[in-house]
């Protein structure tokens, strides 16, 4: 039980504020690269507020969201859906915002609370066991009202110690945003590297090379397919669910990549899934290797994986389709930055778009996926460029998930106030 040394109170009652947003009229055709922001679900992860995907208002739609004004300091809590009680505070650089329905905003009386205790509260297990029992007692639909949020019971030390319990854990929180701007930067440099030379043709010795339907002397206009067919690519769809049964999962083990694991190229490591020994020994076929390429069969279809060296050995899900390089023709730092494209993106979705079900991805959609490969001297040339700014995106990703581990050892234990501060 969180609290049992300074006891809990009621957080409805030491809130100026708890409530969800709205959508404003005229839904996603209005949103705009830049504005007022509009918080969704897709931006509220655990501790760490994502800027994918943030969507932008007019002062007009703005301003009738007025009352779902963000605020410096705010908790956001989600409140519906898959993402339900994930929560995060609200970074300053975002604002001015608003949120939507699906996003609640938690502002404690500064006077009794320093908000980011109460942010670090949400994020300990007692709580976040707590939300979802509370979001899946109900209806079909997971969520949480505002009467459940008022009930909460948050412990409430003297404010000098929350800010003190604040401000270790903001610590490691600091290194772990530190090193996601890192990540950003050293992934936009690679992008823009990929299209200089792969999309605008401006690479070393274009001026003295001839280009015949846009395709420069000495590259190849092929397909994954045409690539699977020579042996330098290997399609592999994950094991079937008949293979995978719940008795299969363990709380430790060998991590499996689901859908829900796939970012633009990148892991997204919440909710990890385990499974036992024997497991991995019967479904060998399925262990990742560094350097694989692993997308999602359903749903979010235009994101893929890049299997790093910390991921090798991982296992795929069902629900997911491996690439693995068989030579070097081509090479996954080359094809992850391609996949990362606009272009890419755009072309897989309208593929496997249905409107009556969900985005469905297949490997004869993969083996389609159009490559325009450039000759081996240029490609290993990137491959040493690029390829080391991506190794050091692996190395923070390391250190981040390191420190995000040891945070979450002392979470529970500070809140708690087994550990003095």
């Amino acid at each position: 039980m969180m609290g049992r040394v300074w006891g809990t109170v009621r957080l409805g009652d030491y809130c100026s504020k708890i409530g969800s947003g709205s959508t404003p009229r005229g839904g996603e055709a209005i949103y705009q690269e830049s504005g007022v922001a509009f918080i969704r679900s897709q931006n509220v992860y655990n501790g760490y507020f994502a800027t994918d995907g943030l969507a932008y208002l007019d002062d007009e739609h703005a301003d009738q969201l007025k009352g779902v004004t963000v605020e410096p300091g705010d908790v956001l809590l989600n409140i519906t859906g898959d993402s339900v009680a994930r929560s995060c505070r609200v970074p300053g650089e975002v604002l001015p915002a608003r949120v939507s329905q699906h996003v609640a905003i938690i502002r404690p009386t500064p006077e009794e609370f320093d908000s980011r205790f109460v942010g670090y509260f949400f994020l300990t297990p007692f709580m976040q066991d707590t939300m979802l029992s509370l979001a899946g007692g109900g209806g079909t639909r997971k969520a949480l009202t505002k009467e459940m949020i008022e009930r909460f019971e948050v412990p409430r030390p003297p404010r000098p110690i929350q800010q003190r319990i604040a401000d270790i854990l903001s610590a490691y929180d600091d290194l772990i945003e530190n090193n996601r701007r890192r990540i950003a930067l050293l992934e936009n440099a690679a992008g823009q590297l990929y299209r200089e030379w792969f999309v605008r043709l401006r690479f070393p010795g274009c001026e003295h090379t001839r280009v015949s339907d846009g395709v420069p002397e000495g590259w190849e206009r092929t397909s994954v397919g045409g690539l699977v067919e020579g042996g330098v690519l290997e399609l592999q769809t994950g094991p079937f669910g008949t293979q995978l049964h719940a008795a299969d999962y363990v709380d430790e083990g060998t991590p499996l990549i689901n859908v829900r694991n796939i970012g633009y190229g990148t892991l997204r490591a919440e909710k990890l899934e385990f499974v036992g020994e024997r497991v991995v020994e019967r479904l060998a076929q399925h262990i990742l290797r560094a350097g694989d390429i692993v997308f999602g069969r359903k749903g979010a279809v235009d994101r893929h994986l890049l299997v790093l060296p910390a991921q090798d050995g991982w296992m795929q899900g069902s629900d997911c389709i491996r690439l693995r390089f068989l030579g070097d023709r081509v090479t996954p730092v080359f094809l992850s930055l391609g996949f990362r494209e606009e272009k890419h993106k755009g072309w897989i979705l309208a593929q496997c778009s249905n409107k009556a079900t969900m985005a469905s991805l297949n490997q004869e959609v993969i083996a389609r996926v159009p490559l325009l490969v450039p000759n081996r001297m240029l490609l290993q040339e990137f491959n040493n460029v690029a390829g080391r700014m991506l190794a050091q995106v692996g190395a923070l990703q390391s250190q981040a998930e390191k420190a995000a581990a040891a945070r979450d050892l002392l979470l529970p234990r500070l809140m708690s106030g087994d550990l003095a501060v």
